[in-house]
């Protein structure tokens, strides 16, 4: 099970947290291989005083904490980091100074449902729930 935790100092509508946890699930999905009943997203609203980065420019911050199953390699990674960069950046003018992103890898088994516990990936089945 995949946890998506944004921190931002965006102000955003309920659509638009709605709008980007569809677009996410749909990146990560697709990026991973993977399906999207098991992707938990969080969106954190953040004061522009709470969030601070040495590198950034005037304008929004955000900041993702990718808790993720270990198996995907640094291609699929930096290729979901890069295209959730671009639509935070198209869509909330947020400046590529301004995003970053930490990948967490955990074996399969620490992640879990309450039905399920989680196997490795090995990128064969893109069926696999990652939970």
């Amino acid at each position: 099970m995949p946890l998506l935790q944004f921190e931002t100092t965006c102000t955003l509508s309920a659509d638009e947290k709605r709008a980007i946890a569809d677009r996410v699930t749909d990146l990560y999905t697709t990026t991973m291989a993977t399906t999207a009943g098991h992707v938990a997203i969080s969106i954190r609203e953040r004061e522009p005083t709470a969030l601070h980065l040495g590198r950034s420019v005037e304008g929004p911050l955000v900041f993702l904490d990718a808790e993720i199953r270990q198996g995907r390699s640094l291609e699929r990674k930096r290729t979901f980091a890069l295209e959730t960069f671009s639509y935070f950046g198209e869509t909330f003018d947020v400046p590529d100074e301004n995003m970053k992103v930490v990948f967490t890898e955990h074996p399969g088994e620490h992640m879990m449902g309450v039905d399920r516990v989680g196997g490795e990936w090995d990128g064969s089945d893109p069926d696999e729930a990652d939970e």
